[in-house]
Protein backbone atom coordinates (compact mmCIF):
# COMPACT_ATOMS: atom_id res chain seq x y z
CA UNK A 1 0.00 0.00 0.00
CA UNK A 2 1.49 3.34 -1.04
CA UNK A 3 1.52 6.21 1.43
CA UNK A 4 3.04 9.68 1.37
CA UNK A 5 6.33 10.04 3.27
CA UNK A 6 4.75 12.70 5.52
CA UNK A 7 2.49 9.89 6.91
CA UNK A 8 5.42 7.74 8.14
CA UNK A 9 5.24 7.10 11.90
CA UNK A 10 7.38 5.25 14.43
CA UNK A 11 6.56 1.53 14.52
CA UNK A 12 5.34 1.27 10.90
CA UNK A 13 6.78 -1.45 8.68
CA UNK A 14 7.86 -0.28 5.23
CA UNK A 15 9.04 -2.18 2.16
CA UNK A 16 12.28 -0.33 1.38
CA UNK A 17 14.91 -1.56 -1.12
CA UNK A 18 13.14 -4.95 -1.40
CA UNK A 19 13.35 -5.56 2.37
CA UNK A 20 10.99 -5.07 5.30
CA UNK A 21 12.11 -2.28 7.65
CA UNK A 22 10.52 -1.14 10.93
CA UNK A 23 10.57 2.64 11.48
CA UNK A 24 12.39 3.46 14.73
CA UNK A 25 12.30 7.24 14.32
CA UNK A 26 10.54 9.62 11.93
CA UNK A 27 11.15 13.36 12.03
CA UNK A 28 9.72 16.07 9.80
CA UNK A 29 12.61 18.49 9.22
CA UNK A 30 11.92 21.99 7.91
CA UNK A 31 15.19 23.85 7.39
CA UNK A 32 15.24 27.64 7.21
CA UNK A 33 16.22 27.40 3.56
CA UNK A 34 15.29 24.71 1.12
CA UNK A 35 12.69 21.99 0.99
CA UNK A 36 11.29 20.11 3.99
CA UNK A 37 12.17 16.43 4.34
CA UNK A 38 11.12 13.39 6.37
CA UNK A 39 14.20 12.01 8.08
CA UNK A 40 13.52 8.33 8.79
CA UNK A 41 15.56 5.82 10.79
CA UNK A 42 14.63 2.18 10.22
CA UNK A 43 15.80 -1.29 11.23
CA UNK A 44 15.87 -4.00 8.55
CA UNK A 45 13.89 -6.94 9.96
CA UNK A 46 15.86 -9.65 8.14
CA UNK A 47 19.25 -8.87 9.70
CA UNK A 48 18.76 -5.99 12.17
CA UNK A 49 20.81 -3.49 10.16
CA UNK A 50 20.00 0.16 10.82
CA UNK A 51 19.01 2.14 7.73
CA UNK A 52 18.59 5.89 7.49
CA UNK A 53 17.01 7.84 4.64
CA UNK A 54 15.44 11.18 3.79
CA UNK A 55 12.24 11.39 1.81
CA UNK A 56 10.50 14.38 0.29
CA UNK A 57 7.15 14.79 2.14
CA UNK A 58 5.14 14.17 -1.06
CA UNK A 59 7.23 11.14 -2.13
CA UNK A 60 5.42 7.78 -2.13
CA UNK A 61 6.70 4.90 -0.01
CA UNK A 62 5.44 1.32 0.23
CA UNK A 63 3.84 0.42 3.56
CA UNK A 64 3.93 -3.36 4.20
CA UNK A 65 0.58 -5.12 4.37
CA UNK A 66 0.43 -6.83 7.75
CA UNK A 67 -2.09 -9.13 9.35
CA UNK A 68 -2.36 -8.80 13.13
CA UNK A 69 -3.54 -11.84 15.09
CA UNK A 70 -4.05 -12.39 18.78
CA UNK A 71 -1.72 -14.94 20.40
CA UNK A 72 -1.10 -16.12 23.96
CA UNK A 73 2.47 -16.45 25.21
CA UNK A 74 3.03 -20.00 26.47
CA UNK A 75 6.65 -20.62 27.44
CA UNK A 76 10.35 -20.05 26.76
CA UNK A 77 12.48 -23.10 25.87
CA UNK A 78 15.79 -21.21 26.01
CA UNK A 79 16.20 -20.43 22.30
CA UNK A 80 12.62 -19.73 21.27
CA UNK A 81 9.45 -18.34 22.80
CA UNK A 82 6.26 -20.25 22.01
CA UNK A 83 2.89 -18.63 21.31
CA UNK A 84 -0.59 -20.05 20.62
CA UNK A 85 -3.09 -18.61 18.14
CA UNK A 86 -6.27 -17.96 20.14
CA UNK A 87 -8.52 -18.82 17.18
CA UNK A 88 -6.95 -21.97 15.69
CA UNK A 89 -4.87 -23.09 18.73
CA UNK A 90 -1.92 -23.46 16.34
CA UNK A 91 1.46 -22.85 17.99
CA UNK A 92 4.34 -20.80 16.59
CA UNK A 93 7.71 -19.85 17.98
CA UNK A 94 9.71 -16.64 17.75
CA UNK A 95 13.42 -16.20 18.42
CA UNK A 96 14.80 -14.11 21.27
CA UNK A 97 16.43 -11.78 18.71
CA UNK A 98 13.09 -11.15 17.01
CA UNK A 99 11.52 -10.07 20.32
CA UNK A 100 14.45 -7.97 21.57
CA UNK A 101 13.61 -6.01 24.73
CA UNK A 102 9.96 -7.13 24.54
CA UNK A 103 11.14 -10.28 26.36
CA UNK A 104 11.19 -8.33 29.61
CA UNK A 105 7.42 -7.75 29.49
CA UNK A 106 6.29 -11.32 28.78
CA UNK A 107 4.85 -13.59 31.44
CA UNK A 108 3.14 -16.90 30.61
CA UNK A 109 -0.48 -16.40 29.47
CA UNK A 110 0.14 -12.79 28.35
CA UNK A 111 -2.03 -11.92 25.34
CA UNK A 112 -0.09 -10.19 22.53
CA UNK A 113 -0.73 -9.12 18.95
CA UNK A 114 1.67 -10.74 16.45
CA UNK A 115 2.19 -9.05 13.10
CA UNK A 116 2.35 -11.44 10.15
CA UNK A 117 3.61 -10.59 6.65
CA UNK A 118 2.96 -13.18 3.92
CA UNK A 119 2.57 -15.96 6.50
CA UNK A 120 5.76 -15.11 8.42
CA UNK A 121 5.63 -13.52 11.91
CA UNK A 122 7.69 -10.31 11.93
CA UNK A 123 6.87 -8.56 15.20
CA UNK A 124 4.99 -8.46 18.47
CA UNK A 125 2.74 -5.72 19.85
CA UNK A 126 2.54 -5.83 23.63
CA UNK A 127 -0.33 -4.61 25.79
CA UNK A 128 0.10 -0.96 26.88
CA UNK A 129 1.12 -2.02 30.39
CA UNK A 130 2.00 -5.20 32.28
CA UNK A 131 1.97 -6.14 35.95
CA UNK A 132 5.31 -7.47 37.23
CA UNK A 133 6.52 -8.55 40.66
CA UNK A 134 9.54 -6.82 42.22
CA UNK A 135 12.17 -9.48 43.06
CA UNK A 136 15.10 -7.26 44.04
CA UNK A 137 15.48 -3.65 45.21
CA UNK A 138 17.05 -1.59 47.96
CA UNK A 139 15.19 -1.53 51.30
CA UNK A 140 12.76 1.29 52.08
CA UNK A 141 14.30 4.32 53.79
CA UNK A 142 12.29 5.79 56.69
CA UNK A 143 10.84 9.17 55.82
CA UNK A 144 11.17 8.67 52.06
CA UNK A 145 8.31 10.19 50.12
CA UNK A 146 7.00 9.58 46.63
CA UNK A 147 8.67 12.82 45.52
CA UNK A 148 12.08 11.46 46.55
CA UNK A 149 14.42 10.07 43.96
CA UNK A 150 13.57 6.70 42.50
CA UNK A 151 15.59 3.53 43.13
CA UNK A 152 16.50 0.68 40.75
CA UNK A 153 14.50 -2.55 40.95
CA UNK A 154 14.67 -5.90 39.18
CA UNK A 155 11.36 -7.43 38.09
CA UNK A 156 10.52 -11.15 37.85
CA UNK A 157 11.29 -11.13 34.10
CA UNK A 158 14.74 -9.55 34.55
CA UNK A 159 13.63 -6.02 33.62
CA UNK A 160 15.49 -3.35 35.59
CA UNK A 161 13.54 -0.11 36.06
CA UNK A 162 13.27 2.82 38.47
CA UNK A 163 10.57 2.63 41.15
CA UNK A 164 9.55 4.92 44.06
CA UNK A 165 11.31 4.28 47.38
CA UNK A 166 8.13 3.04 49.14
CA UNK A 167 7.80 -0.03 46.84
CA UNK A 168 9.34 -3.16 48.35
CA UNK A 169 10.35 -6.67 47.26
CA UNK A 170 7.34 -8.92 46.63
CA UNK A 171 4.99 -6.11 45.58
CA UNK A 172 3.41 -6.05 42.12
CA UNK A 173 3.79 -2.90 40.02
CA UNK A 174 2.39 -1.79 36.66
CA UNK A 175 5.01 -1.01 33.99
CA UNK A 176 4.50 0.89 30.71
CA UNK A 177 5.68 -1.42 27.88
CA UNK A 178 6.52 1.49 25.55
CA UNK A 179 9.28 2.98 27.72
CA UNK A 180 9.71 0.55 30.64
CA UNK A 181 8.74 3.12 33.26
CA UNK A 182 6.88 2.56 36.52
CA UNK A 183 3.20 3.59 36.38
CA UNK A 184 1.74 2.56 39.73
CA UNK A 185 1.58 -0.08 42.43
CA UNK A 186 -1.06 -2.79 41.97
CA UNK A 187 -3.34 -3.22 45.00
Amino acid sequence: MKIKAIQIRKGMVLEYNKALCRVTEATHVTPGKGQAVMQVKMKRLSDGTNVENRFRPDESVEKATLITKEFQYLYDDGDNLHFMDLESYEQIHLTREMLGDNLYYLLPETIVQIQIHQGVPIGVELPASVELKVVETEPNIKGATASSSYKPATMETGLVTQIPPFVEVGEVVRIDTRDGKYLDRVK
